[in-house]
């Protein structure tokens, strides 16, 4: 408008200092005001932005706590990451600028088609339609987000998993030669990737394209029809110019509206991810108190699969007694691990009932019972934290005393006095800075430092080195020696001999169950590993040297 004005005065020949100043004011106040609003609003939508995703993280994080972990076996690692990171930068960017910058240029573009229609209605109606052809190309542009940004969306989550599981996996990669270009499953990944990006881009550009060039046909238009009517006088010179002008303006608004759109389209695929992961089921909390007056587990008409139709437990009754040890041995797969992820309630089973001191588990909230057990898994995790953290995480309010006393007992303090900074030496990304039986020996203490009433023992001593393997089995005998419900799977038979109860488990039940001496004589599964146990052994100190 301001440009008009000035327009106008040269062409009248009434432009003089008084008015320039006068323009020039004009035009500081309203870049003035406009800096002003402009420093707010973006201020605060980042501030509000920053707030929106922090709440979205914080609250997506506390999700995946109470999500069941049958469902991370069915949904992608890389889904749930990306969710929580790059999903909710997306919908950050809604908040922060898609949604401003559409509301803003709308607003210019009704006020432009106001101001021309001021000047001249017939060009405002040019204008007006090259708006209506907006709804159209956007449908289009709609159509082919909704498609391929949704594919490129799945296919992005298949990309992440696969490179999660690249990084986690790159020892044994590298130790087959296979860590570069042969890792067919990353490769694919990224291929896959770069070819739906591609797709993309090629279905939605050349509607923008074609969009954009008829837009810019408003300009000749403009000049023709506003032109004939200036040449017989019905139009000013100066509303003329301003005519002509004023399409260029129109065009690069609506491209830019078309872009936002667009990006604001496809940012919405983020959000509806970040509400599917909102929206799956939750561990049942349970309104039931769980205060079992004994710890004695039993094991009920119990069916459990990981995937429908492949069950792993077929109709497994099992009564633990309180106070027992009692072993579970069997095949690899036969289903030993996943009798604890139930007792644990990391799983659910299929039907059955798990009772524990006589109350069923069911309606009972996952973290009211793991309150109760204390847990020793042959893949010990650990937080990229000092040692004395990591083995706190058992019991928040422990004190430094209560953590090195259970540290003496799982036979780590003393590798851990040997460490540069002692108990507050950081142990590293998952614990890569200690060795696997070290490892093992804080997780020992974690359970040492509970002192829960039930204690699960899922294969301690596997893979470990015979030095390692026997400061872990001197540390599980001091986490023994308290009065407790225990459920230990060995690998090792000599581990569980003394057991008060051995479980043989296979082709998804219980094939055998007694005492190591009542398994002997009956000469079946048990005795046949225990023999083969016997006859390593032998072989092994055979080819010793004396």
């Amino acid at each position: 408008m301001l440009m008009y004005y000035i327009f106008q005065a040269l062409w009248e020949g009434n432009l003089n200092m008084k008015n320039i100043w006068y323009m020039t004011g004009v035009l500081a106040v309203v870049f003035i005001l406009r800096l002003c609003i402009y420093s707010y609003g973006y201020v605060q939508g980042q501030i509000g932005g920053a707030q929106v995703s922090k709440a979205v993280r914080l609250f997506l994080g506390d999700k995946l706590k109470r999500i069941p972990l049958s469902c991370f076996q069915k949904v992608q690692t890389g889904d749930y990451i990306n969710a929580a990171t790059e999903h909710v930068n997306s919908y950050e960017q809604i908040l922060t600028h898609k949604i401003g910058d559409i509301i803003k240029n709308f607003t210019l573009i009704t006020m432009l088609i106001v101001f021309v229609g001021t000047l001249y209605l017939p060009s405002a109606w040019i204008l007006l339609v090259a708006v209506l052809l907006f709804i159209p190309a956007m449908w289009v542009s709609f159509s082919a987000v909704k498609k391929y940004g949704n594919r490129k969306n799945a296919i992005c989550g298949e990309n992440v998993s696969s490179i999660v599981e690249y990084i986690n996996g790159i020892q044994t990669f590298r130790a087959y030669g296979i860590g570069g270009v042969k890792n067919k499953a990353v490769t694919s990944a990224m291929k896959a990737y770069s070819d739906i990006s591609y797709t993309y881009e090629v279905k939605i550009i050349p509607d923008g394209a074609i969009y954009s060039i008829l837009t810019w046909l408003t300009l000749p238009m403009e000049m023709i029809i506003a032109g004939n009517s200036w040449m017989r006088g019905n139009l000013s010179t100066i509303s003329y110019i301003m005519i002509c002008l004023l399409p260029l303006f129109l065009a690069k608004l609506l491209g830019t509206m078309f872009v936002d759109l667009t990006g604001y389209k496809n940012l919405m695929i983020a959000k509806k991810k970040i509400e599917k992961v909102i929206e799956e089921k939750e561990e049942l909390q349970g309104s039931e108190v769980f205060q079992p007056k004994q710890y004695d587990i039993a094991l009920e008409h119990v069916n459990f699969s990981y995937v429908d139709n492949e069950p792993i437990l077929k109709d497994v009754n099992l009564k633990i007694e309180e106070g027992s040890l009692t072993a579970i041995v069997g095949d690899s797969g036969s289903g030993k691990s996943t009798i604890l992820n139930l007792i644990s309630k990391y799983y659910e089973p299929v039907s059955g009932t798990i009772k524990i001191g006589g109350q069923s588990i069911e309606k009972i909230g996952a973290e009211q019972v793991l309150q109760k057990i204390s847990m020793v898994d042959q893949e010990v995790f650990l937080f990229d934290d000092t040692i004395r953290n990591n083995i706190r995480y058992a019991r928040k309010n422990a004190t430094d005393q209560e953590i090195e006393e259970a540290c003496r007992q799982a036979n780590c303090e003393e590798f851990i006095l040997h460490m540069p900074n002692g108990y507050e030496t950081m142990a590293g990304e998952n614990g890569n800075q200690l060795s696997g039986g070290e490892r093992q020996r804080i997780s020992i203490a974690r359970a040492i430092l509970k002192d829960a009433p039930i204690l699960l023992l899922d294969e301690a001593t596997a893979n470990l080195d015979v030095e390692n393997e026997l400061a872990v089995k001197e540390a599980i005998q001091n986490l023994l020696k308290k009065q407790k419900t225990v459920v230990m799977i060995a690998h090792t038979l000599s581990i569980i001999q003394n057991a008060d109860k051995i479980v043989v488990i296979g082709k998804g039940g219980i094939v055998e169950e007694g005492t190591h001496e009542q398994l002997l004589s009956k000469n079946g599964k048990y005795a046949a590993m225990w023999k083969a146990e016997v006859e390593t052994f032998i072989a092994r100190n055979e080819k010793k040297p004396q």
